[in-house]
């Protein structure tokens, strides 16, 4: 991998998942500048967390969509896991089956390709469920796709929402700084809400530079939300791991023009 010449690079991550990659990046010689617009926290309604938690033997499947799922799922139960062990779990992707291995648990089922909803729900376990019971575990608004194939299915399923997101209390100015040096060479954005929390935090007047700036975007949902919000140098990893951000930040500052580009 080729150096990064001191390009800055703005990492939209929440602030307690955005270490890593900005430590990929600094290694690189990049200059990573950590800019949280996106903050995840607990759920408020504990009381039926924490009730459903202590029934997951109704459940034939527990499904976590992510890391996030997993880590607040376990700070509701006080850290507990017994009860997670009599039900079959599904992590929707690699981080969210290392998030529950770090705590003792083991994904029964996790997609061979792809880290999203059309990656389990094409699954062969998943395409049986008539009949089944299912709890998805996940953020408050998350999307309803996974939820209502499965209905489509033949399966029952319950959500619990055990953490929000939310805009953060961040102070955008050494970014709107940046933005009118000309010295913001690049975004990073892992969620919608991420890049749509970005545009809101630099404000009308700062907005339109920042459109202009290349962007890397871990799926075609969010590159399409790029692109309607009026991006228009977009490039997809081919994952959303830190490792593939990396590389197709490195992709973009080598002038390389293979991979998915909008």
């Amino acid at each position: 991998m080729k150096s990064l010449n001191g390009a800055h690079i703005l990492v939209t991550r929440p602030g307690h998942q955005a270490g890593n990659l900005c430590s990929l990046i600094e290694r690189q010689h990049g200059v990573a500048v950590a800019f949280p617009t996106l903050e995840i926290v607990a759920a408020n309604d504990r009381d039926r967390i924490t009730a459903t938690l202590a029934n997951l033997h109704r459940f034939q499947w527990l499904v976590f969509i992510s890391a996030n799922a997993v880590n607040f799922a376990l700070l509701a139960n006080d850290g507990k896991i017994d009860q997670f062990r009599g039900v079959r779990i599904a992590a929707i992707g690699q981080a969210t089956a290392r998030a529950l291995a770090a705590a003792g648990l083991k994904a029964d089922l996790l997609p061979e390709h792809g880290s999203d909803s059309e990656a389990l729900l094409a699954m062969p376990p998943m395409q049986c469920v008539a009949g089944q019971r299912l709890l998805i575990v996940r953020g408050a608004g998350g999307l309803e796709t996974l939820g209502q194939e499965l209905k489509q299915r033949g399966a029952e399923v319950d959500t619990l929402d055990v953490y929000q997101r939310r805009v953060p209390s961040a102070d955008p100015a050494p970014v709107i700084d940046l933005l009118r040096q000309n010295r913001l060479d690049l975004i990073t954005a892992t969620s919608g809400e991420a890049l749509r929390n970005l545009l809101i935090m630099l404000g009308e007047k700062d907005r339109s530079q920042a459109l202009a700036i290349p962007l890397v975007v871990v799926s075609e949902r969010i590159r399409q939300i790029a692109k309607n919000s009026g991006f228009g140098r977009i490039y997809v990893t081919d994952s959303p791991s830190d490792t593939a951000i990396l590389e197709k930040i490195i992709t973009w500052a080598t002038g390389e023009k293979s991979g998915r580009t909008e």
